[in-house]
């Protein structure tokens, strides 16, 4: 028979203690065991959830896959998929709405985009197509890995502008090391896309590098096109 939170002696139980103590006061393993429910007849949901965190670590298990979950012993899909499933409705509650954003300072697409990032293990650019007072028309993750000159072509961009009739572009990256300053490649992609722009008319109006609590842009280092 499985073993229940209820089950456990009343001082140890996760959820009398987010009653009596606040949301903040658990550890990772309690708030992970209040979603996993219970154990199985051979671990207690307590020691299961340390498993989960040892075998994964809490900060990779956003990025866990059913597969990578469904191989610890006790966690079968549905553990699996409530674990994801919780993990994904936290980053939307953290997320910014995005609809009617005008933007007008680089601070308002960091604090828009840094909660996408958090944890990443590899790089994700992100185009932002914006309309001719700078609202914010759409968001487009166009590529996911290792970010050089050859990865990122400029004519997947600039068809999405068309497809949103995008007036004007920002592009957004992080760099997983945490370091925010641009690399070559960062620096020569940029002069890329920004000359593609220019030539279509549907100019790149900055670039966004994203670190660990810091962000680098060319716009404020005068590498790149003003804001309207």
């Amino acid at each position: 028979m499985s073993v229940l939170i209820k089950d456990m002696d009343l001082s140890i139980r996760p959820r009398e203690r987010l009653l009596k103590y606040g949301v903040e006061s658990l550890g990772s393993d309690e708030l992970l065991a209040i979603i996993l429910r219970c154990g199985t007849k051979s671990i207690s949901v307590k020691d299961l959830s340390n498993d989960i965190i040892n075998k994964i670590g809490i900060n990779n298990l956003e990025n866990a896959t059913i597969e990578e979950l469904t191989s610890i012993k006790g966690i079968k899909e549905a553990k699996a998929i409530s674990i994801l499933a919780a993990i994904e409705l936290g980053k939307r509650v953290l997320k910014k709405d995005s609809s009617n954003i005008v933007i007008n300072n680089n601070r308002i697409i960091y604090d828009l985009l840094k909660y996408d990032f958090i944890n990443a293990y590899q790089e994700h650019f992100i185009a932002l197509f914006l309309d001719t007072k700078n609202k914010l028309i759409a968001k487009e993750t166009i590529f996911k890995g290792t970010i050089s000159y050859s990865t990122i072509h400029p004519r997947e961009i600039f068809k999405l502008a068309v497809k949103h009739s995008a007036y004007s572009i920002i592009v957004v990256h992080n760099h997983p090391s945490g370091n925010s300053t641009p690399s070559n490649a960062d620096i020569e992609l940029t002069k890329k896309l920004q000359d593609s722009g220019n030539m279509i008319g549907i100019p790149v109006l900055d670039h966004i590098i994203i670190g660990n609590n810091n962000y680098y842009s060319f716009y404020d280092n005068k590498k790149i096109n003003t804001y309207n």
